[in-house]
């Protein structure tokens, strides 16, 4: 991105994203003053190229990071993030009120989900790794009821394994009491002995 500045008073008058050519004032310019001029000559007709301060940007899959804020120092424009709003770890509901002001869809009430919460789809995303792990050794169940065939002890060993995990991971899921809580559970940490690994762990997975 690229600002343009009033050196005036230092205010940023107008944004750039520099994929085409721009007018300032009686002048025009080709978008190639963005990729082949220095910074200096951009600089000389009061275009300066914007660095982003992250310092308030949070992982988007947990966090909703809000609006941008640009600046012009005198030296430098600069982007920075206001403060990042956490998703909603739980299932939003209507509530009465925007039911009674008519903001909830016809025939919602209270037990109406407004916005689905993490956990909901966590546990959603867990079930269906479990299912899709399980899907793999299915046909030895179907061979066992429909010929009487025994199912092998690791495959049986394996089905249970993946349903423990499931098991613990929905449990560690519902049991998070926020959303940073949720984030921690899927971040992944240097464990002891050296390896790396989320806290909540993973469905295992294995090919017979």
């Amino acid at each position: 991105m690229f600002a343009l500045v009033d050196k005036s008073d230092n205010s940023i008058t107008r944004m750039y994203s520099g994929n085409k050519g721009i007018t300032i004032g009686d002048n025009q310019y080709p978008k190639e003053i963005f990729t082949l001029w220095s910074e200096s000559e951009r600089n000389a007709i009061s275009i300066y190229t914007v660095e982003m301060d992250n310092s308030k940007k949070k992982n988007e899959e947990w966090y909703a990071n809000t609006s941008i804020t640009y600046s012009f120092d005198g030296s430098n424009a600069t982007g920075s993030y206001d403060d990042a709003t956490a998703k909603a770890h739980a299932d939003v509901k209507y509530t009465q009120k925007e039911i009674d002001d008519g903001d909830a869809p016809s025939g919602a009430d209270t037990d109406t989900i407004k916005t689905v919460g993490l956990k909901t789809q966590l546990i959603k995303q867990v079930k269906s790794q479990a299912e899709s792990e399980l899907n793999k050794t299915d046909w030895y169940v179907t061979r066992k009821a429909e010929e009487e065939t025994a199912i092998p002890s690791a495959v049986t060993t394996h089905r249970k394994a993946v349903r423990s995990k499931q098991a613990a991971m929905e449990t560690s899921i519902t049991n998070a009491s926020d959303t940073p809580a949720l984030e921690t559970l899927y971040t992944v940490v240097k464990k002891e002995d050296g390896t790396f690994a989320r806290p909540i762990g993973e469905i295992p997975v294995k090919d017979f």
